[in-house]
């Protein structure tokens, strides 16, 4: 199995809020507000996170001080901690200087008072939930936004717990999207006009870097790979894939060798592109004159792009920079994240083909990915390997990401089910999506919400968690359910 080398993570920062006066009139309510808020800390940081502790904070004096502490840690996600109640002093100068996602967790000790020996000490205890209202009517008047409130108990609450992981999830999203560099090499096939976007409303939106990559960059990394590196990725190819004999489909052959030593030389120069140029994700198209190196490398990419997918290096065809980015997002959530669009509908099993020729993230693969030679792309100049597979079976999400007319971006997101059954041995993905109860009426809303026609598809059900994604970018969704 290929294992991923971008390591998933995020900076999140954390404090707990309380009124200062409460220590000296109840001895001891200090310590324990202390033990709990290390346990959840600890719950935050079993998520595999960077996790920064800022303590109690329990005056405004010390919430001024603490926000400029905040500030420079530069945190993907803030998680305030409602050990009891607190005024709203204590919290607003932190959260006017942040420019990160904002989360109250308000979870008790107790699921319920012993009311036998209930006591105001017990109480304030307890008293999460107490300064929630006031501290979201604060946010409304100081035009901030706090994203989420998470509601239940400290232990034993795995709704709770989930919620912590889902927000921990969404700030290595956040984390990856930061300074991310997503290449543009090449341009867009002619002509989609769905496929053009504007680096700089990319860079305002996303927080990513789009670096415009020349194809002569690539032919360069193309001719400096080694025999070492070439016969390296020949070896991972051979061990990764299936190499079957053609179905039914003339266009199809046995990999050739020749397209083997092709798509291995190809894998190699992109681990030299990938490194060279910093980068962590590429977009690109490009043709060139027929028997041109341009040609050559071009069509060589399709595997090396796969196996790059599963390393946590989204890369896909078309210069569908939108796409990468989605597929991004959904590898920083872990749920894979393949280039895919809409194929046939299967009206007889209500389902339709969703996939794509070219680059898929072949760790989500039902059953082990397979290689087959084309004679031709279709719709393409070129011919040499692709890649063939399906979608592990249960719920798969699409995310498409669009321009609307004034230039912002929008979520268009749709969850069903990836169903068991064949797809055609054409050399690429095809994966049968069941969306209940018919198809025909998903798939009509979400041709009308406005989509690409890519998106990015993945594994398990996440559309409320890419909303959340959105709402943090201040980007529109719309989901299709």
């Amino acid at each position: 199995m290929i294992e991923r080398k971008i390591k998933r993570t995020a900076k999140i920062a954390i404090f707990a809020v309380a009124h200062g006066v409460y220590w000296e009139q109840f001895p001891g309510l200090l310590e324990n507000m202390k033990i709990f808020h290390q346990k959840m800390c600890g719950k935050v940081e079993s998520n595999d996170v960077e996790l920064k502790d800022f303590g109690i904070i329990d005056s405004s004096i010390l919430a001024h001080e603490t926000a400029k502490k905040i500030l420079a840690f530069a945190p993907d996600l803030v998680f305030v901690n409602m050990i009891t109640y607190a005024t709203s002093s204590v919290f607003a100068p932190i959260l006017k200087e942040i420019n990160a996602p904002f989360v109250l967790l308000a979870l008790q000790p107790r699921k319920a008072m012993d009311y036998t020996k209930a006591n105001t000490f017990m109480q304030l205890e307890n008293d999460s939930i107490c300064s929630v209202p006031e501290f979201i009517g604060v946010s409304v008047r100081l035009n901030k936004k706090i994203n989420d409130v998470v509601l239940g108990t400290l232990e034993g609450d795995a709704a709770a717990d989930q919620q912590i992981t889902d927000w921990c999830d969404i700030a290595k999203v956040l984390n990856g999207l930061k300074g991310a560099r997503l290449g543009l090499m090449g341009h867009v096939l002619e002509a989609m006009y769905d496929m053009h976007a504007d680096p700089t409303m990319l860079s305002r939106t996303f927080n990513i870097h789009v670096p415009l990559i020349e194809i002569d960059d690539f032919v360069t990394c193309y001719e400096e790979s080694t025999d070492e590196e070439i016969e390296a990725k020949k070896q991972l190819i051979l061990r990764e894939f299936d190499m079957p004999d053609p179905v039914s489909d003339p266009v199809t052959t046995k990999l050739t060798e020749k397209d083997l030593l092709a798509s291995a030389h190809g894998a190699a120069a992109l681990d030299r592109l990938v490194k060279k140029f910093k980068l962590n994700g590429l977009a690109y198209y490009y043709e060139g004159k027929p028997d041109s190196i341009q040609r050559l490398v071009a069509t060589s990419l399709i595997v090396g792009n796969s196996i790059l997918n599963a390393e946590g290096t989204p890369m896909c065809g078309e210069f569908d920079i939108k796409t990468n980015i989605a597929m991004l997002i959904m590898d920083k959530l872990d749920i894979g994240g393949s280039f895919a669009e809409l194929h046939p509908f299967d009206f007889d099993d209500n389902c339709i083909l969703i996939g794509h020729d070219g680059p898929h993230h072949i760790k989500i693969a039902e059953g082990k990915p397979i290689l087959r030679s084309l004679t031709k792309f279709h719709g393409k100049p070129g011919s040499g390997a692709s890649v063939e597979f399906k979608l592990k079976e249960g719920p798969i999400t699409m995310l498409s990401i669009n321009q609307k007319a004034d230039g912002s971006f929008k979520f268009v997101i749709g969850e069903g089910y990836s169903k068991k059954g064949p797809i055609p041995p054409t050399g690429n993905t095809n994966t049968r999506g069941f969306f209940p109860p018919d198809t025909k009426d998903f798939i009509k809303r979400w041709c009308m919400a406005g989509p690409t026609h890519h998106c990015a598809l993945g594994i398990g059900h996440k559309a409320d968690l890419i909303k959340k994604i959105g709402d943090c970018l201040g980007i529109e969704s719309e989901i299709i359910r």
